[in-house]
């Protein structure tokens, strides 16, 4: 589908010089002399490169639609992550860099979204939250407040949260994986 140049949007995904690439910022220019045009920073999808580009209003560019799959999370074998596709049961892997600092959150059997693009995986979509364990936190000081400091806590899976003074050892806790941050109470 191709759309002018001033139509680019934060989140869309582009085909331009001959590659993928996802839109980050965009800033629309309208100088006092010459036309308007959109001044794009772009990310690449596959490699993750950044460019900045401008993109006149006349231009046309193709944009893409990425096909989204549901998998399941089976299990991590060395630097390599299996996945399977819930409705063809075929496998995936993927390194484990390509999910990046979030692998830490994958979970047996978690249910995550693989954007693709010729058949070819290009991003993995985690769950926002996700309910995990406290393993090593320091213990509440009787007197501190709910409003004082946040403390820090390692989880189950190693990854390191702050949390309000009031959380203690094995209590479960639900965490942003997008932020890293401490939401609430779990069940």
């Amino acid at each position: 589908m191709k759309i002018n140049g001033n139509e680019i949007r934060p989140g869309n995904v582009i085909e331009h010089q001959k590659s993928i690439w996802a839109a980050v910022k965009v800033q629309h220019v309208k100088p006092g002399k010459g036309g308007a045009f959109a001044q794009v920073e772009l990310k690449n999808l596959l490699d993750g490169r950044k460019l900045n580009e401008r993109f006149r209003s006349a231009e046309t560019v193709e944009r893409i639609r990425l096909e989204q799959k549901d998998f399941q999370f089976l299990y991590a074998e060395g630097d390599m992550l299996v996945f399977m596709d819930t409705t063809t049961y075929e496998q995936l892997e993927l390194q484990a860099e390509f999910v990046g600092d979030r692998a830490v959150f994958l979970q047996d059997g978690m249910q995550v979204t693989v954007e693709m693009y010729e058949e070819r995986p290009i991003g993995v979509a985690l769950p926002d939250q996700v309910t995990l364990a406290v393993s090593e936190t320091e213990p509440a000081l009787k007197g501190q407040t709910i409003s004082s400091s946040y403390k820090p806590a390692i989880m189950e899976n190693g990854a390191r949260v702050m949390v309000p003074p009031f959380i203690t050892v094995d209590e479960r806790i639900v965490v942003d994986t997008n932020e890293l941050i401490y939401l609430r109470r779990g069940e």
